[in-house]
């Protein structure tokens, strides 16, 4: 007679952000799940399993951190959802491990209390007991498991200590439910529990007579000054963006030339004709206009997970708060909006740490205004052909440092306005920020937060691109001619039609018919402007990259119109630029806003708004400059 096997046991950790509740179940599950010591990292439940010292497995979730149960936000809604059982998919859990940070005892274990009065069996993980030490805070573990009637475990789950007296807890039977004595009498529940905690650190939590200055707090004394903690931000966002732009291009030179090698490859092996052209035009050069930025999306990954781990990332956006506070957001919408200067789709993905779903909102819609890596071929192109460099580099540096400054305060700006219009939230959301003590990397924790989000974006967005290149390939191709040269095809095609129909759309803007097929192309990806720009205007590749580069541009520089007026003037050039900082010329970010804002109506007013906005600037600034006389 077959039995039915016995379900596993479920396990569920609940902490406040920044307690090591995501390293602990690391460490207890091998799970390569991101680590971070950033309020609201851990923003959905994450399942894993580990096995007792018996070897029997159970379950475990890792639940959002959060500093109460009342629901204030989503976060909170679901940790409520899994302890009630109400969390679709998974069971009412067997057993709940409350992680708190020892060195921060008092706070902590508000969450705590409110947990163990849900009834349900609860182990207390003692973690960083390493920290407080440090601090002067002397710990008396056996003292707070009397008094609260549950296992306390004093641990480091970042050094693996504790791991295994935590695992010997789970044997079963499991520990009884807590008796939670401070719930039962008259006095207000929040009153009743900060009056239980104050007893408790009173009896097992003895700090020292006189406050004695952690190492984090000396260093807070310079990073968090109101001169030189701005001074040190400017400096690290500084180093940051050098870094990007100066360390990725040797790879990107790496990838450009391996994309390069298999697209020789697969001419040497296929015929010319519509299968090769699909597969070299269309396949390989779209999605290889997507991966030649990876080497930009992971260096800004690997510096945000050093600034997380490290504990700065908390400064920083306690540092923006008040300048966020100016644009209707918190200190919270600075990482995701800082993500978005190398790409907005994890900028938009970021934003999940925001707890007022209409800051969210707003965050989500202004975030691709920060001008992303993806950009900046455009502006590479145009910005050169705008200021020679025999008329300064620095003032080529100025305008790019114009353009990025231009879409952030837009940003801001509009940001403002939107937050004005949604009204405030039922609930007031208030920006609560824990700063960690600093500490030593977790390198591990870090290069697979890295691997992680670029795998993320190459299956994301280069998924989403490749389809899209397919489309504008058939669109580029057909229908076919066997007369004239490349340009002439592709003025023949249904792209080259559309180009002609929408000329008088963009003409105002100071663009013909051929500007206007680039800037359509260029929606699949905006850095695919700048090889439609090399077809059209009949610029062939070379080996060098650079006399490429410097040929596309000799031969912009003598495009004209038909009454022999030139082209790409100043003042066009300028408005293309203008465009391009505003429009949202990325259909993957679209389709990653209408995901994240679980609304496609949202995402596609983003779209309608945002290109519509960039037409607006763009004809304004090419109206007013022909009124002006250039």
């Amino acid at each position: 007679m077959s039995s039915v096997p016995e379900a596993p046991a479920m396990i569920a950790l609940v902490g406040n952000p920044n307690s090591g509740k995501t390293t602990l179940f690391n460490a207890l599950t091998g799970s390569n799940q991101r680590v971070g010591n950033y309020s609201g990292v851990t923003v959905s439940v994450k399942s894993g399993e580990t096995f007792t010292p018996h070897g029997k497995k159970v379950r475990v979730l890792d639940l959002p951190g959060c500093y109460s149960l009342r629901a204030d936000s989503p976060d909170e809604q679901v940790a409520i959802d899994a302890l009630t059982g109400m969390l679709p998919g998974e069971p009412k859990p067997d057993l709940v491990v409350c992680v708190v940070d020892s060195s921060n005892l008092e706070r902590h274990l508000q969450l705590a209390l409110q947990v163990l009065e849900q009834g349900l069996p609860c182990v207390l993980a003692l973690n960083m007991v390493d920290v407080a030490e440090k601090s002067g805070l002397r710990l008396d573990p056996i003292k707070l498991s009397e008094e609260l009637g549950i296992p306390v475990i004093p641990m480091q789950a970042n050094a693996g200590k504790g791991i295994i007296e935590l695992k010997q807890t789970l044997r079963f039977p499991l520990p009884f439910h807590p008796s939670a004595p401070w719930a039962h009498g008259p006095e207000d529940p929040g009153v009743a529990r900060r009056s239980f905690i104050e007893q408790l650190c009173a009896l097992a939590a003895r700090r020292p007579d006189a406050h004695q200055q952690t190492i984090s707090d000396r260093i807070d004394r310079v990073l968090l000054h109101p001169f030189f903690g701005w001074v040190f931000f400017l400096v690290v966002l500084f180093a940051v963006f050098w870094s990007i732009f100066s360390f990725a291009s040797i790879p990107m030179g790496w990838i450009e030339n391996a994309q390069g090698m298999l697209g020789e490859w697969l001419i040497s092996k296929i015929p010319e004709g519509d299968l090769q052209s699909l597969l070299v035009d269309g396949i390989l050069g779209g999605v290889g206009g997507v991966l030649v930025f990876l080497p930009q999306i992971v260096l800004l990954f690997l510096f945000i997970g050093i600034l997380e781990s490290s504990g700065y990332m908390a400064r920083a956006a306690y540092l923006m708060d008040g300048v966020m506070a100016k644009a209707g957001l918190s200190g919270k919408a600075f990482l995701p909006l800082f993500s978005s200067y190398a790409c907005a789709i994890p900028g938009v993905m970021a934003t999940r740490t925001i707890h007022s779903p209409k800051e969210r909102l707003v965050t989500i819609f202004v975030a691709p205004w920060m001008s992303c890596s993806a950009r900046l071929p455009v502006y590479f192109l145009i910005i050169p052909l705008l200021l020679h460099e025999s008329e300064g580099t620095w003032k080529q540096a100025a305008i790019l440092f114009a353009i990025y400054a231009l879409g952030t305060l837009t940003a801001f700006v509009t940001a403002r306005i939107l937050r004005g219009r949604l009204g405030e939230d039922a609930k007031p959301s208030h920006f609560l920020l824990e700063l960690p003590p600093y500490r030593n990397l977790q390198w591990g924790y870090i290069f697979r937060h890295v691997f992680d989000r670029a795998w993320a974006f190459v299956s994301q967005a280069g998924t989403i691109i490749l389809g899209l290149s397919i489309l504008l390939w058939a669109l580029s191709t057909y229908p076919k001619t066997s007369e004239g040269d490349a340009a002439d095809k592709l003025a023949h095609s249904a792209m080259g039609r559309i180009g002609a129909v929408i000329e008088p759309v963009v003409q105002p803007l100071g663009f013909d018919g051929k500007m206007g097929t680039a800037i359509l192309t260029s929606f699949a990806a905006r850095e695919v402007f700048n090889s439609s720009i090399a077809i059209l205007f009949r610029v062939e590749e070379t080996d060098d990259e650079v006399q490429t580069r410097t040929a596309l541009r000799d031969r912009l520089a003598e495009a004209k119109w038909p009454d022999g007026r030139p082209l790409f003037t100043p003042l066009s050039m300028i408005s293309l630029l203008v465009f391009y900082i505003y429009a949202l010329q990325c259909l993957p970010t679209t389709a990653v806003v209408a995901r994240e804002a679980n609304s496609w109506k949202w995402a596609g007013g983003q779209f309608v708004f945002m290109t519509g906005f960039a037409y607006l600037a763009s004809l304004a600034v090419f109206q007013i400059g022909k009124l002006l006389g250039y």
